[in-house]
């Protein structure tokens, strides 16, 4: 798949508070693709309430106990909310079975090695994990953009692992100056 022009591949896209959608209200969505054929990405900063030793219990992988006992599950979006993903910093000398390479930095892999790596506490250092993604058809997310739904910046790893979740949303519209507490619910055209 090409990239267009203005794709937003590896960017942050932050809901204004206008957006009252139950899914995508007060989100960051990290975008791990974008072309003319669409756009998916995985929401960031909201927990599914599922822990991450959960899920490892729940497909039956061994794991020490209490290893990875705070870390949150996401609901990375509602299209496959059934099926696994995994954001995280690449691994030298690993390779997955059904790994893509966003950029030199991050890639997302949906096969089940990487979270049995994980049980084992072999898995990459800096990873999340979601169910579901975001997806949008042809020309849609440019629409939402043009309709002012959307902010988009640059990615920024700091965000993206390391910060707490309530913090993601605001931080995220710092990178452009924006305090999201500032701007109006209602979106207006001008």
């Amino acid at each position: 798949m090409t990239q267009p022009p203005t794709s937003l591949r590896d960017h942050f896209l932050i809901s204004m508070p206008h957006l009252q959608d139950d899914t995508f209200a007060e989100t960051v969505v990290y975008l791990c693709d974008h072309s003319e054929y669409g756009a998916m990405g995985i929401v960031v900063n909201k927990p599914s309430g599922i822990r991450m030793c959960d899920l490892l219990d729940h497909l039956e992988l061994e794991h020490q106990p209490g290893l990875y006992s705070g870390r949150p599950v996401f609901n990375g979006g509602p299209v496959r909310d059934d099926r696994g993903f995994v954001l995280h910093q690449p691994q030298p000398g690993q390779e997955w079975l059904s790994s893509h390479s966003i950029n030199d930095e991050l890639c997302l892999t949906t096969s089940i090695d990487i979270l049995e790596a994980i049980a084992r506490d072999q898995g990459p250092d800096t990873f999340l994990v979601a169910l579901g993604y975001a997806g949008w058809g042809p020309e849609q997310l440019e629409q939402e953009l043009r309709d002012n739904l959307w902010l988009s910046c640059p990615a920024n790893s700091d965000i993206l692992f390391h910060l707490p979740l309530e913090d993601r949303l605001q931080a995220a519209a710092a990178t452009l100056g924006i305090n999201l507490n500032l701007l109006p619910v209602h979106a207006g055209h001008a």
